[in-house]
């Protein structure tokens, strides 16, 4: 089960409200010991177990996520009901881990990162490249890989058939977002051909980026290929992409779940990771959306860190 929410109360503040809760039913709780949530029914117990203390006693792991189709859309009105590739995820982490999963709106990549660190969420689901600078604070799960797509308007003023078409242009990206160093590749590829530099438009996320490719303020928005594979395929004639190449100086980049370190929840959501994969969940959400062309083998535990 999934919530979503914008504020909620801390984590211990969950745990003294369930301990009162069980002191007023007389479960017979010792005094002073900590009282834990059951997981959920049809929950893999094994998996459950290796859960840390904080989440089995709150019985929720929260997640942060910002707008980011198709990774995540979130709806418009008051509820604000997220769907996507994330969402899926969320829901079969919740049913083999037995905890509920709770989802707070944030603006951006490093409002998810520090909101980690700070312990207002436990986890981001991304997109979020796997470095091994990031593995210093943050245990990562690699489950999907990408290359960069950039999404163009149909019928541009100039036509742009292929990657190298956008050197001399404007290229909508998000701010800090692998994307963005991917540009950088393709600008240096295109000064060294003789095509003239890339302009980068930075921006607070992938709308934003589509809007000002709509709006001419760019000739084309950077993003993951799932990505561009999402927005061609929901607005079928309303935009074609291209993908940059490894002589621009793509690569297939991993992206993964992130948790904060101190957490000690890494273990664990490898684990749950590692079941999705061995009983044809994760198989079936990417096949749903599209992605069979950004799968892995299987999930990896800080991919970015040399062993």
């Amino acid at each position: 089960m999934r919530l979503i929410r914008h504020s909620r109360p801390g984590r211990w503040a969950l745990a003294v409200v369930a301990a009162s809760a069980a002191l007023a039913t007389g479960c017979g709780a010792t005094v002073g010991e900590p009282t834990r949530t059951p997981p959920q029914p049809g929950a893999n117990t094994a998996l459950h177990a290796t859960l840390p203390d904080s989440v089995k006693e709150s019985g929720v792991i929260r997640f942060a996520g910002d707008s980011h189709p198709p990774y995540r859309t979130v709806g418009g009105g008051g509820g604000g009901e997220i769907t996507g590739i994330d969402a899926d995820i969320q829901d079969e982490l919740s049913r083999v881990l037995g905890v509920r999963i709770e989802t707070s709106v944030v603006d951006s990549l490093p409002a998810a990162l520090q909101g980690m660190l700070a312990g207002r969420y436990d986890a981001f689901n991304g997109p979020v490249k796997v470095t091994a600078e990031r593995e210093r604070q943050f245990d990562t799960v690699t489950w999907m890989t990408t290359r960069t797509s950039y999404v163009v308007p149909a019928d541009p003023p100039t036509p742009i058939a292929a990657t190298e078409d956008l050197c001399g242009r404007r290229v909508a990206v998000v701010s800090a977002s692998v994307v963005e160093e991917q540009l950088r590749r393709l600008s240096g590829y295109c000064e060294r051909t003789g095509r003239g530099a890339v302009e980068s438009v930075g921006l607070a996320d992938t709308n934003a980026t589509l809007l000002a490719a709509q709006s001419g303020r760019a000739e084309a928005a950077g993003m993951t290929q799932a990505a561009a594979i999402d927005v061609t395929s929901q607005q079928q004639g309303a935009y074609t992409y291209v993908t940059q190449t490894e002589e621009q100086g793509a690569t297939a980049d991993k992206l993964a779940l992130y948790v904060a370190k101190s957490s000690e929840l890494g273990p664990a959501m490898q684990g749950a990771f590692e079941e999705l994969f061995r009983d044809g969940s994760y198989r079936r959400i990417m096949q749903k959306w599209g992605l069979d062309d950004v799968t892995v083998p299987a999930p990896e535990y800080n991919a970015g860190t040399a062993p």
